[in-house]
């Protein structure tokens, strides 16, 4: 009897060792890239590679490929996409200061009051984002250049209605104004209404070195306010302060937001400019600081993340190091049929033409980057939206009339 003994204990130590050469987040899985200071990772980077095992591991499934399909094309620095309830997508060009309609019948140009716009730079007409209540009330919103009194300019964020007839816009109430604008510089401007029903306004620091620390400056700021009232959120931080703008801060110390997603987890994330080096992915927290102090004036050669700033600063969680990519909209991938691309965060870039699919794991931390060959050939990319089919639909920014709309899906069969 000794003998099968013998072999049962080499065959537990056998399985012992492998175990313990193994990737702790199990057998195949790519283990995570190191993080600087323990918080956050320089990326894109490629995956590492796992630790040899004597027992060969089963090898993770390949990711799908994908396809790319036009729905759109002739416009100008198509600034975001967003579906409405019942078919279409809705369509922004900045410059322009246009909003159409892609559906099957093609593209079609609204009644909008684009003369009530203020563009300049890289201001004009930006963010969207669609009421979940549309079916019934028709509304949408748009975070765009705004003129004030005095031939004064600004950053505002308005409540519009799509007429019955598809093809008027009425409405215009002003949600949020007084978002500081100068040259057009760093204007933002991205929308988000969250799962609970709270909308999201990603700032721009109008390139005015006080305003990202400045919490009485709705600059350099993710904002949080109810679509219905433009009124602040009163989970916000500072919801009971004296100063009216105080109250919409949700986060600061941020340059140039130009990406908001959420993760089914319900945790919030934005996408943000570097200067020459270190464009961020930031998780973020409920009164976070997240850096970024370019004062005396305005001193780009200054740390995204300021850590010699009083407080805590929030470490990001990609950082592009130098040189900077621009990274734009971002939304995180779900449904089945996406395979191994499911739960990423799809960030849209524009300067270095991609679509970067970042993997986070459940506490934040960055685990790799892919990016599919497909998207390197589209040109500069500027928002990623999810559609309630699954597929992704994303907007080229490469200006002079040539930008298009483009369904991006895992191929079939």
């Amino acid at each position: 009897m000794r003998a099968p003994l013998v072999a049962s204990l080499a065959a537990s130590s056998l399985l012992a060792l492998t175990a313990a050469l193994l990737p702790a987040t199990g057998a195949g899985a790519e283990p995570a890239v190191p993080a600087e200071g323990g918080t956050s990772a320089v990326g894109p980077t490629a995956p590492m590679t796992a630790f040899p095992s004597p027992v060969t591991a089963r090898a993770p499934k390949p990711f799908p490929a994908l396809e790319v399909t036009t729905l759109a094309s002739g416009l100008d620095h198509a600034w975001d996409v967003q579906e409405l309830p019942g078919g279409g997508l809705l369509v922004s060009e900045r410059d322009r200061a246009r909003l159409s309609i892609v559906d099957d019948g093609g593209t079609r140009t609204l009644d909008f009051p684009s003369g009530r716009v203020w563009v300049s730079g890289e201001t004009g007409l930006m963010g969207l984002a669609v009421d979940p209540g549309f079916a019934d009330n028709r509304r949408f919103y748009t975070c765009q250049g705004g003129n004030a009194a005095g031939d004064r300019h600004d950053v505002r964020v308005m409540a519009w209605r799509l007429g019955q007839d598809g093809t008027t816009v009425g409405g215009a109430d002003v949600l949020l104004k007084g978002i500081q604008a100068t040259s057009g510089r760093h204007g933002g401007c991205r929308l988000l209404i969250t799962k609970g029903g709270a909308m999201l306004v990603g700032t721009g620091d109008a390139a005015v070195g006080a305003n990202p620390q400045d919490r009485s400056s709705l600059n350099g700021k993710v904002l949080r306010l109810d679509p219905r009232t433009g009124r602040p959120s009163p989970a916000n931080p500072w919801a009971g302060s004296d100063q009216r703008k105080r109250r919409y801060v949700l986060t600061y110390g941020h340059r140039n937001l130009q990406g908001l997603a959420q993760r089914a987890d319900g945790s919030l994330w934005s996408v943000e400019h570097g200067t020459f080096r270190d464009d961020e992915v930031n998780l973020l927290r409920r009164g976070g600081n997240y850096g970024w102090d370019p004062r005396p004036g305005y001193d780009e050669s200054v740390p995204m993340t300021d850590f010699s700033l009083p407080g805590k600063q929030r470490a990001a969680r990609w950082r592009s190091g130098d040189p900077t990519i621009a990274p734009s909209g971002a939304t995180f991938v779900r449904g089945a049929e996406w395979g191994r691309y499911r739960g990423r965060l799809a960030v849209a870039v524009l300067g270095g033409t991609r679509m970067m699919f970042q993997a986070y794991d459940g506490k934040g931390r960055l685990r790799d980057v892919q990016v599919p060959p497909v998207l390197r050939e589209q040109g500069r990319l500027r928002s990623v939206t999810q559609l309630a089919d699954g597929a992704l639909v994303v907007t080229t920014d490469n200006g002079g009339g040539n930008d298009r709309v483009l369904r991006v899906e895992p191929a079939r069969g």
